[in-house]
C-alpha cells in the first residue's frame, strides 16, 4: 500500500503564486501527492482508504496556494475557501476530480484576492461521495462567517448528529465535518450567552468529542489550527521563508513572510515554508498574519495515552514527512530492520512494491546482508490500485501500474518487502508478474502486521470480511497468493520501531529535566489488535 495534504496559511501577494501552481501541479508525488488538514493527506481506499488532507495559510499581502495534500489520485474532493482579512466568507471554488483540473486557471483567478485561505482534499469516509460533501464548509453565523476544513472521523457522530437535529438544526450532508462546523456555530460557551467566543465554542467541541480530527477554523483574518486531545491526526505548521533568506541573501532567517498549516511536512518545502512544530494533542493554536499562539490545550482522559495513528507511518505518509519528531523515511527503515530479525530468508536479493515500502526494503536487506536490487518500474500516471472502487478495477490496475525489470532477478531467490496487504489483490498478480518473468523463488515480507478491524477514526477499512487476514485463505497466505512464504512483522516490532526514537528524546528530555508537553505517548493500534483508543458510541 502507499500515501499527505493541503495547507492553510498567511502570504504574501507575490508569494500567492507559487502556491497557485502547486496547486495546479496536481498531487503531491506518490501520498505521496501531499496532503493538508481537515487535511485531505495525507493521505489513507477501498482497501484502505485515508481520510482527507488540509491546509490553510495567510500572509498580510495575499494568498497564494501551498500545493495541496498531494492527491491520491482517485475520486477525491478538493475545495478551497479562501477570504481577504475582513471576513471568512470570500472566493471559494470546490469540485470532484484531481486538484489539477479542480482548480484551473479560471477558478483560481477569484482565489487571488486573498490574503487567508483554508483548503482540503477528501476520500469518503462516514460520507458518501458527492460534491455537497467536499469541504471546506462555511456557515453563516451571528458572529460572521466560519470556515471548517476536518481531516479524521468522529466515533461519536449520531449521538451528535441526533443533538443537533433534536435543537431544530438541519444537516444537508452525510459528513462529519459539516456536523462539527454546525456544532461549532450552534454551541455558545454558556447555554444562555451566545458570544463570540470562538476559543470557548471550540472547547466545548473537543470536551463533547474525543477524537478523531484535526481541525482548520477560519474567521474573520484568524485561523485556528486545532488537533483532538489523542492526536489522532496529524497537523503540523510552517514558516514562510522570505524569498531572500530562501537564496541566502537575507542577513539571518528570523523574519517570517506568513504561516502554513498542513496535515503533512512534507507540502512545505515546495511552497518555500520551513517546518516549524506540530499541533500537539488537545493544542488549540491561533494562526494571525504575524504569529503563532497558543491559546489552550484541552486535556485527554486523566492516565490515557496519546494515539496518533500508527499507520501513517506504514503508509499513508510521505517519507519526507516529520511526525513526532521524526522522520517517517527513518521508521519505515527501522520496520525493515525489524523485519529482517523477526524473519529472515535464504535469498539472493532484497526488493520492493514501489513506493512507499523502499525504506523497509533498504533496512531489510541492511540488516541481512542482501543486495538490494529493483525488479519492478512503477507506472507514475497510473492511480494507486488500493482506493479503486471495485475489484475489477483494482486487479486491472495492477496490470497497468508495474513493468518488470527481469534482467535483474532471473532464476534468483527474490524478497519482495510491501508495507501491508489489506486485501490480496496487489500482491498475488505481482508476484504472478515475477515468477513469469523468470524468479526461482518470490518470499514476500511484510513491514507491518495483519490488518484485522475496522478504522472509525478516519480510514475507510469497509468490513471486517474483506481483509484477508479474516479471511480462511490466511491461514495458508503463501499458498493463496503464489508466494514462496509470507511472514508479516509482529505489532510489537512496528510499536517498537515506532517509539524508539520518541523513547530516547523522551529520556533526554528527562536527563534535562524539561517537562513533556504531551504526556504519556502511545499509538492507535486499533486496525491491528482491536483495541480502540475511546469507547465506540453508536
Amino acid at each position: 500500500m502507499r500515501e499527505p495534504a493541503p495547507p492553510g496559511y498567511w502570504l504574501p501577494r507575490a508569494a500567492r503564486r507559487c502556491w497557485l501552481r502547486a496547486a495546479q501541479a496536481g498531487a503531491r508525488g506518490s501520498r505521496h501527492t501531499g496532503r493538508g488538514t481537515g487535511s485531505v493527506e495525507r493521505d489513507p481506499a477501498a482497501t484502505c482508504r485515508p481520510r482527507h488532507g488540509a491546509g490553510g495559510a495567510g500572509h498580510p499581502g495575499g494568498v497564494r496556494r501551498v500545493r495541496l495534500h498531494r492527491l491520491r489520485r482517485v475520486a477525491h474532493r478538493a475545495g478551497r475557501a479562501p477570504c481577504d482579512h475582513a471576513g471568512a466568507g470570500g472566493a471559494a471554488a470546490q469540485g470532484m476530480g484531481l486538484i489539477n483540473h479542480v482548480f484551473n486557471a479560471d477558478s483560481l483567478k477569484k482565489l487571488y484576492v486573498s490574503n487567508l485561505g483554508i483548503g482540503h482534499t477528501r476520500y469518503s469516509t462516514s460520507g458518501i461521495s458527492e460534491l455537497q460533501n467536499c469541504q471546506p464548509f462555511v456557515v453563516e453565523t451571528l458572529h460572521g462567517k466560519i470556515a471548517v476544513a476536518h481531516n479524521g472521523e468522529l466515533t461519536n457522530a449520531i449521538q451528535l448528529r441526533r443533538k443537533l437535529m433534536r435543537h431544530g438544526v438541519g444537516l444537508s450532508t452525510s459528513s462529519d465535518s459539516e456536523l462539527i462546523t454546525q456544532l461549532l456555530a450552534f454551541t455558545p460557551p454558556l447555554e444562555n450567552d451566545d458570544t463570540a467566543d470562538w476559543v470557548a465554542r471550540i472547547k466545548n467541541l473537543m470536551n463533547e468529542t474525543p477524537t478523531s480530527y484535526s481541525l482548520l477554523i477560519m474567521h474573520k483574518d484568524i485561523i485556528y489550527a486545532v488537533r483532538d486531545p489523542y492526536g489522532n491526526r496529524p497537523l503540523c505548521i510552517g514558516r514562510l521563508i522570505p524569498v531572500g533568506d530562501m537564496n541566502g541573501k537575507g542577513k539571518d532567517n528570523s523574519e517570517t513572510e506568513g504561516w502554513v498549516v498542513s496535515s503533512e511536512s512534507c507540502s512545505f518545502l515546495s511552497i518555500g515554508a520551513e517546518y516549524y512544530r506540530e499541533v500537539l494533542p488537545g493544542e488549540i493554536v491561533k494562526i494571525s498574519r504575524y504569529d503563532v499562539q497558543t491559546l489552550d490545550v484541552v486535556p485527554r482522559r486523566e492516565g490515557d495515552p496519546s494515539a496518533f495513528c500508527i499507520f501513517e507511518y506504514v503508509y499513508f505518509a510521505r517519507p519526507d514527512s516529520i511526525f513526532e519528531g521524526q522522520m517517517v523515511y527513518s521508521v519505515r527503515r527501522r520496520c525493515g530492520q525489524q523485519l529482517a530479525i523477526e524473519a529472515p530468508v535464504e535469498a539472493d536479493l532484497v526488493s520492493t512494491v514501489p513506493e512507499s515500502a523502499t525504506p523497509a526494503a533498504l533496512g531489510y536487506a541492511q540488516k541481512c546482508g542482501i543486495p538490494y536490487v529493483e525488479v519492478l518500474c512503477k507506472n507514475r500516471y497510473v492511480g494507486r490500485t488500493f482506493i479503486q472502487p471495485n475489484m475489477r478495477l483494482r486487479q486491472l490496475g495492477v496490470a497497468k501500474k508495474f513493468g518488470v525489470l527481469s534482467d535483474n532477478f532471473k532464476g534468483k531467490r527474490v524478497v519482495i518487502i510491501d508495507d501491508s496487504i489489506v486485501r490480496g489483490n496487489t500482491i498475488s498478480p505481482i508476484i504472478k508478474l515475477l515468477r513469469e518473468s523468470g524468479a526461482k523463488e518470490v518470499h514476500i515480507r511484510v513491514a507491518s502486521p495483519p490488518i484485522r478491524f475496522p478504522c472509525y477514526m478516519g480510514i475507510n477499512i469497509p468490513t471486517k470480511e474483506e481483509l484477508i487476514a479474516n479471511r480462511p485463505e490466511f491461514h495458508d497466505l503463501a499458498n493463496y497468493i503464489g508466494a514462496d512464504s509470507v511472514v508479516y512483522l509482529s505489532v510489537e516490532g512496528l510499536v517498537s520501531s515506532v517509539q524508539e526514537s520518541i523513547k530516547a528524546r523522551q529520556e533526554n528530555e528527562n536527563g534535562l529535566k524539561k517537562k513533556s508537553r504531551v504526556g504519556k505517548i502511545g499509538h492507535c493500534t486499533a486496525c491491528l489488535t482491536g483495541e480502540y483508543p475511546v469507547q465506540l458510541e453508536w
